[in-house]
């Protein structure tokens, strides 16, 4: 609870972000449509978009990766915390170790002998969690689906966890819990229209008075724009060879 709520503002600007691009779908959408064929065009409306309304597509990114090195530092931590050791809780007989609540007369490959309920729960909290954040997040093209990748995560994690100790896998079930009532709470402050409301308030913004941008989006437009320049002189060689055989 401690370590939530000093995450608590990463938090709301993560969902902020997640409500931005939300939002924005539709016209992304009709950029896509109406460029099929160049990505690099696609990519610099998107640009011109965010600008506009004044939001960055990696503000997102940023909350997540802050909160990272907490979230390592405690999958260290718990293995070595002597406090643990022999602390009963529930079910669980001791929390620096695993909690076998059901056992196997068999061994299944990477996964055990053993089902370790602590982190079945938070297996399923965080597939909840997971399908609640792709509520908010518009279906990004691309070989890989992002949104089926948030539910195989977890099914994963719950293979490499089983054998971890009770304590940490408890940890990460509160965690999630605890972030799905906290975007609970957020989504009641800041909904769709108030989000929607404030992007056009910055579009009117910027057309009465345009903002430059920053060194790191111009070196992006100039990165796309190399790019384009350089797919059209390709395009450009490609239909010349043809003639040169006639």
């Amino acid at each position: 609870l401690i370590v939530k709520t000093i995450l608590m503002p990463l938090t709301y600007k993560s969902y902020v972000s997640m409500g931005n691009m939300k939002v924005l779908a539709p016209e992304i959408e009709e950029i896509r449509q109406k460029y099929p064929e160049d990505m690099a065009k696609q990519q610099q409306e998107q640009m011109k978009l965010y600008q506009q309304v004044g939001v960055s597509p990696l503000s997102g990114c940023i909350p997540v990766l802050a909160t990272m090195p907490i979230l390592f530092a405690l999958f260290f931590l718990f293995p070595n915390l002597i406090e643990l050791r022999q602390q009963s809780f529930l079910w669980a007989k001791d929390l620096s170790t695993y909690d076998a609540f059901i056992r196997f007369p068999f061994h299944i490959p990477f996964y055990g002998s053993h089902m370790s309920l602590f982190t079945v729960l938070m297996t399923v909290s965080s597939i909840g969690y997971a399908y609640y954040s792709n509520q908010m997040t518009p279906t990004q093209p691309g070989p890989v689906n992002m949104k089926f990748l948030s539910y195989v995560m977890p099914l994963m994690f719950m293979f490499f966890l089983n054998s971890f100790p009770a304590g940490l896998t408890f940890y990460y079930f509160v965690s999630n819990l605890v972030t799905i009532i906290q975007q609970l709470i957020i989504r009641r402050m800041v909904d769709d229209k108030k989000i929607k409301a404030i992007l056009e308030e910055n579009r009117k913004k910027f057309k009465e008075k345009p903002q430059k941008q920053s060194k790191f989006r111009d070196y992006l437009e100039k990165s796309l724009q190399a790019a384009e320049e350089a797919k059209k002189k390709q395009e450009a060689q490609q239909q010349r060879k043809p003639n040169r055989k006639k």
